[in-house]
């Protein structure tokens, strides 16, 4: 089995230091900012996502709790690129630990920059609840309900984020649901996830993302709305704009 301590000693062996202060001005890592404190090594993502892939049969859970929680950045990650790795790999009915390990996880504060939130939500919590009850049943969303109505940026972000999964099968209802559920949130982190979610809904349903512009749209934050209108025409945007 492969430990934490030897992932770390190979994330540090292709980390580039001069790349650090950048990534910590990119992820806001400045007092008072959302990555308030983060610490980086200056690994870039391919590099990351390419050791947790050699590692991903030999890591066990132990080593991934140990990853989740460290104070490196990259570490982080690697510990969630495992845990979508293994989900994927393991059938339907046996991803329910990667599934509660990344809810520990995200609970303890572990999961706290948007990077980290949008390379595993849509996986360890959208493909679960929809491989949970693909219709899907009211009870089977209690839990984004629950992430949405949470204090915590990062949890309201996986409520939205995850729906990307549900986007891709066709239910765009699911998306819309959070969506709406975070028109008032302040930050500009939630106006952008929405933003993006309702333009992979447009993606699939110009029309029905129209029908949905055209009901939120004076609590729509003015990021939502460039980012959901992206893919229209530009005389159609510049008219959407106008509003």
């Amino acid at each position: 089995m492969t430990s934490a301590s030897a992932i770390l000693r190979e994330l540090r062996a292709v980390a580039t230091p001069e790349k650090t202060a950048v990534l910590q001005r990119f992820f806001k890592t400045g007092p008072g900012e959302y990555g308030e404190g983060d610490c980086f090594l200056g690994v870039m993502v391919p590099q990351i996502r390419a050791i947790a892939r050699a590692h991903r049969l030999s890591a066990d859970a132990s080593a991934i709790r140990t990853l989740l929680a460290s104070p490196w950045h990259e570490a982080r990650e690697c510990g969630l690129f495992l845990l979508v790795e293994q989900f994927r790999a393991l059938p339907k009915d046996k991803r329910a630990r990667c599934h509660r390990a990344y809810l520990t996880a995200l609970r303890q504060g572990h999961v706290n920059n948007w990077d980290l939130v949008d390379c595993s939500a849509p996986t360890l919590v959208g493909q679960y609840l929809l491989d949970s009850a693909p219709a899907p049943l009211p009870d089977s969303l209690a839990l984004l309900d629950t992430l949405a109505k949470s204090s915590s940026l990062w949890e309201n972000r996986v409520a939205v984020v995850a729906t990307l999964t549900f986007i891709r099968r066709g239910r765009l209802d699911v998306a819309f649901r959070q969506c709406e559920a975070a028109l008032g949130h302040p930050h500009d982190l939630m106006h952008k996830a929405v933003g993006w979610m309702l333009r992979e809904c447009g993606k699939r349903d110009a029309d029905a993302l129209r029908a949905f512009l055209s009901e939120h749209l004076s609590a729509l934050p003015r990021t939502s709305l460039r980012y959901a209108i992206e893919r229209f025409a530009p005389a159609e945007r510049k008219q959407w704009l106008k509003h």
